[in-house]
């Protein structure tokens, strides 16, 4: 298929706005002089984030190539219980900031974290801890954004009709470059323009899908005539049993709580109103995109019917349905989408790399070995090997995206999250604790994977966060407690 020019247009101008955005971010960091004020500002914005740019920037990050291809795609084949089923994300934002945004924030700044690894040194002060969190970081990162390249690459494949190497070269470089250029204060930016994006992206595919299928009764009878099962909670072919609802709830419910690229954001907020602000806009804004994505996808089987991959369901709908120009402004919603979980990413992996292993085990936390210079040098090469490794990962991609991110989820949160949960809540808390789970976790999550093992009929997350906790229990009741002066410091007043 040729390129479309006029579905190119949108998306060039869009890229032009995000990497002059990126430029400016990069100004605001080299005014720092000394380097941890450099770090602050290139991690984690000074920690200036409003209410608006907070919720933008979770749920930005939270959603992907999951949500605006994946998720429904899967909806197209199953029906409208899997919508039901992508409800589960709705509380996202009002999850993570209401049981971790004060107590992080507060323990951020008395400990002067930048990092969730920062935060998990202060915690447990084990290095064992410390260098498990960064190494499981970057590999279940590194899948993720694996899923969100090739997620990118396809959409753009399928609307634009350029090739998928194309879209992968343009997307990857896009997004590595202003990431790595502008830091986290043109990340969480370009984010909220992204978040808009995805709204506006929503409501013109969602639109066009009711209106060419003659309303939303007539689609609905179309869909039953088709398979009365589409419409039913459990979905075509009874797809949707109730352990996999609980795994799900587990998954994209509590388990979110564990997931860095969002916890990390907490750190980088300017007061309890954003904070409070934030939790109500990201409430909204990731329930409403969520229903109507995968409305879309459930719905569109009605409109088009035969579509045999379900990643190629929504790319398809776009290019029939809406004009060339139109189908540009849409792409550049799941776009913005991708490429706001991928940056945030990169910018962890770059912190994980530069600030959490080299600059306290190399450079010995000492500001004369690393200056800011230094430190924005090695980030730049940091963000850019691993965006090439991704690159060329994503050269040869596999068949359904969905499941490579849930995976990674997965692994993020078997290893994530009891250490972050329970660091803050649980005094008894302590490194043993932390180890034991952080190595059950993720041994447990590969093995069920590996095997292939069902417990009680859930997937690998179920019984994985179930040991993870056991083992954090034992290990925390018989290690070595935390000292009461470390302890002081993560102590709320009431």
């Amino acid at each position: 298929m040729s390129g479309n020019a006029g579905t190119i247009v949108p998306l060039i101008l869009y890229f032009i706005l995000i990497m002059g955005i990126a430029f400016w971010g990069n100004r605001a960091a080299a005014k720092k002089s000394d380097t941890k004020g450099f770090m602050e500002e290139y991690f984690i914005g000074s920690r200036s984030m409003g209410g608006f740019v907070l919720a933008m920037a979770i749920i930005t990050t939270y959603t992907s190539a999951s949500s605006f291809v994946g998720g429904p795609g899967v909806a197209y084949n199953v029906g409208l219980g899997w919508i039901l089923l992508s409800m589960i994300q709705v509380p996202t934002a009002f999850l993570t900031l209401g049981v971790l945004g004060k107590r992080f924030a507060l323990i951020a700044r008395r400990t002067s974290a930048v990092t969730i690894t920062d935060y998990i040194r202060a915690r447990y002060s084990s290095d064992f801890v410390v260098v498990l969190a960064s190494l499981s970081l970057l590999v279940f990162f590194m899948a993720s954004m694996l899923a969100q390249f090739i997620g990118g690459a396809r959409l753009f494949e399928a609307v634009t009709g350029y090739s998928y190497q194309t879209g992968l070269i343009i997307f990857g470089l896009t997004v590595v470059i202003y990431t790595t250029v502008g830091g986290f204060r043109a990340v969480v930016l370009t984010d909220t323009i992204q978040g808009i994006m995805m709204l506006v992206a929503s409501v013109a595919i969602l639109s066009a899908v009711v209106s060419v299928g003659g309303g939303v009764g007539r689609i609905m009878g179309t869909l039953y005539a088709a398979d009365p099962q589409l419409l039913t909670p459990t979905g075509a072919g009874g797809a949707i049993p109730k352990p996999f609802i609980l795994s799900f709830w587990v998954l994209v419910g509590i388990g979110i709580l564990g997931l860095p690229q969002t916890t990390q954001k907490c750190l980088g907020y300017r007061d309890s109103r954003s904070m409070h602000n934030a939790m109500i806009i990201g409430t909204f804004v990731v329930g409403f995109t969520m229903l109507a994505m995968h409305l879309v996808g459930a719905m569109g089987r009605a409109v088009i019917p035969g579509i045999e991959v379900g990643d190629l369901a929504v790319p398809t709908l776009t290019v029939r349905l809406l004009s060339p120009f139109w189908a540009g402004v849409f792409i550049a919603g799941p776009l913005a989408a991708i490429m706001s979980t991928v940056d945030s990413m990169l910018i962890m992996c770059s912190a994980a790399i530069v600030k959490d292993l080299y600059f306290y085990y190399v450079a010995k936390n000492d500001d004369k070995k690393l200056p800011p210079k230094k430190v924005h040098g090695m980030s730049v090469v940091v963000t850019a090997v691993v965006g090439v490794l991704v690159f060329f990962a994503a050269m040869k991609p596999p068949s359904l995206l969905v499941w490579i991110n849930l995976f990674a989820f997965g692994g993020l949160e078997a290893v994530f999250f009891c250490p972050t949960l329970f660091g803050l809540y649980w005094r008894r808390a302590n490194s043993t604790g932390a180890i034991l789970s952080m190595l059950t976790g993720a041994g447990a999550f590969f093995w069920l994977n590996i095997t292939k093992t069902r417990v009680a009929g859930t997937t690998a997350i179920v019984p994985t966060i179930a040991v993870s906790i056991i083992a954090f229990a034992l290990g925390s009741f018989f290690g070595k407690p935390e000292s009461a002066e470390r302890l002081k410091i993560f102590e709320m007043e009431h």
